[in-house]
C-alpha cells in the first residue's frame, strides 16, 4: 500500500532570465519614498530625477536608456536607504557609549569633588 503524498509528473517550470523585450524597472515608488522620508544629502532627489528620466525613456521605447536611467535610480535609491538607515543607528551608538563613557567618568571622580569633613583637626588648635 502506497501512503505517499501523490506524484505530480511536471516539473515546476525553471526560472527564465528576463528576455531582452521586457521594459526595464523605473524604482519610481522607491525614489519618491527616499525623497519624502530618508532624504540623506539629497541622494533621494536624484534617485527620484534619474527614476523620472528611465520612465519617460520607457515610454518613448528607448529601452537601453530606460535601462541605463533605471540602474543609475537604484544605484542612488540604494545609496539613500543605507545612508538613512545606519547613519542614525550609527548616531544613537555614538550617543549611548558617550553616555556610558560620562557616567563612569562621574563615578570616577566623585571623590575627587566630595570634601570630608572630619572631627579632629590638629592644625586649627
Amino acid at each position: 500500500m502506497d501512503t505517499s503524498y501523490p506524484r505530480e509528473d511536471e516539473w515546476p517550470p525553471k526560472r527564465r532570465p528576463p528576455s531582452a523585450a521586457s521594459p526595464p524597472r523605473d524604482h519610481l515608488v522607491w525614489a519618491i519614498f527616499n525623497t519624502l522620508y530618508m532624504n540623506f544629502c539629497c541622494l533621494g532627489f536624484v534617485a527620484l530625477a534619474f527614476a523620472v528620466k528611465a520612465r519617460d525613456r520607457k515610454v518613448s521605447g528607448d529601452v537601453e536608456a530606460a535601462r541605463h536611467f533605471s540602474s543609475k535610480a537604484r544605484c542612488y535609491n540604494a545609496l539613500a536607504t543605507a545612508g538613512s538607515v545606519v547613519l542614525p543607528l550609527l548616531l544613537i551608538a555614538l550617543v549611548v557609549t558617550g553616555v556610558i563613557h560620562l557616567s563612569k567618568l562621574a563615578q570616577e571622580s566623585v571623590g575627587f569633588f566630595t570634601y570630608q569633613f572630619s572631627g579632629s583637626d590638629d592644625e586649627d588648635q
